[in-house]
C-alpha cells in the first residue's frame, strides 16, 4: 500500500453524520500503532464526526455537496496518494469521475445483507424498517468496493445475524452497530496489510 517517505499511510474517511465508524475505525488502529495519517471528509459542517475524530488527531475537510466532482478536489485527494478511501456513514453519491482515479481503493459499510436492501435512499433506519416490515429472519452487514452504482460493488465481507426479540428497526440497527463496530476495522485492516 501506498506509504509516504517517513512510512506513514494516507487513510481518508468520508463520514457525514455523528461519526461513531470512524471514531471507531481511528481508535482501532491508534491501539494498534500503526503509522497512519487521518482525514476525514464531511459534508455537514454539524456533524458530530467532527469533534470525535479531532480528538484522535484526525484532519478534517468539509465540502459541498458540489466539491465532489470537482477536479481540484479530486486531485487534492489523488495528491495524497491515500492507501484506502473509507464511506462511514457518507450519504451523498461518489461521482463517477472521483471513483474512476481509486478503483478498488473505496469501500463502503452497508446495514443489510446485499444485494437486498440496497440502493439509492436504503441507509440507516431506512433499511431496519424495510427488513422489519418484511419479515426477514436475518440481516447484517456488507462491506464492499465502491462502483458508480449504489451499493453494487464488488463485496468484500458479509456477516449476517438472526434478529433478535423484540423484532424492531430500533432493535434491529443496535444489533446491526455492534456488528459495525467489531468488523468494520478487521476488514479495514486486511485491505491495508
Amino acid at each position: 500500500m501506498n506509504t509516504d517517505v517517513n512510512g506513514f499511510m494516507n487513510i481518508i474517511i468520508f463520514a457525514s453524520g455523528n461519526g461513531s465508524n470512524a471514531e471507531n475505525i481511528i481508535k482501532y488502529f491508534n491501539k494498534k500503532k500503526y503509522n497512519i495519517n487521518w482525514l476525514t471528509v464531511t459534508n455537514n459542517k454539524h456533524a458530530g464526526v467532527i469533534e470525535k475524530v479531532t480528538k484522535l488527531g484526525a484532519k478534517i475537510k468539509i465540502i459541498s455537496k458540489n466539491d465532489l466532482g470537482e477536479e481540484i478536489f479530486i486531485h487534492s485527494i489523488i495528491g495524497l496518494k491515500p492507501a484506502l478511501i473509507i464511506l462511514a456513514g457518507f450519504l451523498l453519491k461518489i461521482p463517477e469521475n472521483f471513483i474512476k482515479n481509486f478503483n478498488n481503493r473505496i469501500i463502503n459499510i452497508h446495514p443489510s445483507l446485499l444485494p437486498k436492501y440496497g440502493g439509492k435512499g436504503m441507509y440507516g433506519q431506512f433499511v431496519h424498517r424495510k427488513v422489519i416490515e418484511n419479515k426477514e429472519i436475518k440481516s447484517g452487514i456488507t462491506i464492499h468496493f465502491v462502483n458508480e452504482k449504489y451499493d453494487e460493488g464488488k463485496i468484500i465481507f458479509q456477516k449476517d445475524i438472526e434478529i433478535k426479540e423484540p423484532k424492531t428497526s430500533d432493535s434491529l440497527a443496535n444489533q446491526i452497530h455492534k456488528l459495525e463496530m467489531k468488523y468494520f476495522p478487521l476488514i479495514i485492516e486486511k485491505l491495508i496489510s
